[in-house]
Order: C-alpha cells, then sequence, then structure tokens
C-alpha cells in the first residue's frame, strides 16, 4: 500500500507565476480549494479565473464549498481574533458534517492533490484542521506537506 501525500498551500502573499511553480514542481495535478467563497481581489485566483489558469497546466480544479469556513465562524474570528475559539468551531463544523472528509479523502488516490486557501501559513488557516481530520481518516497513513 503507497503512503498517500496531501499538500496544502495558501496564496496569500504569492503571485500566480510562484503559486504555479511550486504546483508543477511537486507534481501536483488537482487543487481543491476549500474557501466557502471561491472569490479574490489578487488577479487569477477568483474560481473562474484560477480553473482556466490551473488547466494550463494539467491541474484539475475543485471547489469543495463543505469544507470552507462559514462566514459566522470568520466573521467571528474577525471581531475577537481567537484563533483557538475559531479552530474549535471549525472542528464542530466539519464534524458535524463528515461526508465532506469523506468525499476529499476519495480524491486524494488517484491524483496529487493539494488543498488551497487564502492564508499563507497552515497555522492560521482552517486546512490544517482539515489536513488533521483526513490523516486520522480510515486508519490510512496520509502525509501532509504544508507549502
Amino acid at each position: 500500500m503507497r503512503k498517500i501525500k496531501l499538500f496544502t498551500i495558501g496564496y496569500e502573499g504569492r503571485d500566480m507565476v510562484e503559486f504555479i511553480q511550486y504546483l508543477t514542481t511537486l507534481n501536483i495535478s488537482r487543487l481543491i480549494d476549500v474557501r466557502e467563497l471561491p472569490l479574490s481581489r489578487k488577479n487569477g485566483f477568483s474560481k473562474s479565473q484560477l480553473r482556466k489558469i490551473l488547466e494550463m497546466h494539467n491541474i484539475e480544479y475543485i471547489h469543495m464549498k463543505e469544507l470552507g469556513s462559514p462566514s459566522t465562524i470568520r466573521h467571528q474570528l474577525k471581531r475577537d481574533n481567537n484563533y483557538h475559539n475559531f479552530f474549535l468551531r471549525y472542528l464542530k463544523h466539519i464534524e458535524d458534517n463528515p461526508e465532506s472528509i469523506e468525499k476529499l479523502y476519495e480524491y486524494l488516490f488517484d491524483k496529487v492533490s493539494c488543498l488551497m486557501c487564502f492564508e499563507r501559513s497552515a497555522k492560521y488557516c482552517h486546512r490544517s484542521i482539515i489536513a488533521e481530520k483526513i490523516k486520522l481518516y480510515n486508519g490510512r497513513k496520509i502525509d501532509v506537506i504544508h507549502i
């Protein structure tokens, strides 16, 4: 049984050239967008534009809205800057929706996949919670690499 790798990346502070270089250098062939709202003021990072750019580099784009951080949780974080509370509330959100982790898990076997959100550091992003949940799912060893 081969060990599965799951990459994660945030596009904060990166331009599209650097972003694509990371993905192609690591042979990532599927990008899974885990933003609830896949919109960005940063050129190229909104859903439609991003999908087109990725297709030019033979990278599949998938948007998993259900793994996005709900707006109520994000807005509370903006008000109180309490990451501990944010991560606890987000963890409850995905535990209440286990089918989202099941669906993500299925994506990991046929292509090298990468979770994407905005925050550059996984330490401050809900994708770190997703990554921890997927590492524990089904007893399968999955290496998570934050880039």
